[in-house]
């Protein structure tokens, strides 16, 4: 029984210590925990963004750049590929910055970091 009160006032102990520091640092206040940098990624998701509309109409022009070599319709197949590639860049981008895009993790970050927000919400009250 001893030890138990003894651990128990350790952990107090601790756990006030712990408080104290995060107080001194400035962590417990929400605006910094929105501010670390695992939770800035506006230059990721510019990057990606850029790279998803660039991509995608490469791919889409080579293929209808292709296709046109093979039928000998230049330049309409490598127009409308374009066009379609550009579109499926447009979607794309749609979907991570409404973070539908589970495939790669932002999906997935954005309902962490939502789940989070409703559980220091719940917290709160």
């Amino acid at each position: 029984m001893d030890n138990d009160r003894k651990n128990s006032s350790d952990l107090s102990e601790i756990d006030a210590r712990l408080r104290a520091a995060r107080s001194a640092a400035g962590m417990d206040q929400p605006e910094v925990a929105r501010n670390r940098p695992e939770n800035i990624s506006g230059l990721g998701l510019a990057t990606r963004i850029g790279i998803e509309m660039v991509t995608t109409t490469l791919v889409g022009t080579a293929l209808g750049w292709a296709a046109d070599d093979w039928l000998g319709t230049r330049p309409w197949l490598m127009i409308v590929m374009m066009i379609l590639g550009a579109a499926a860049g447009v979607m794309n981008v749609y979907r991570v910055v409404k973070g539908l895009d589970d495939s790669v993790g932002l999906g997935q970050a954005v309902e962490r970091k939502r789940r989070r927000e409703q559980g220091s919400g719940d917290a709160k009250e």
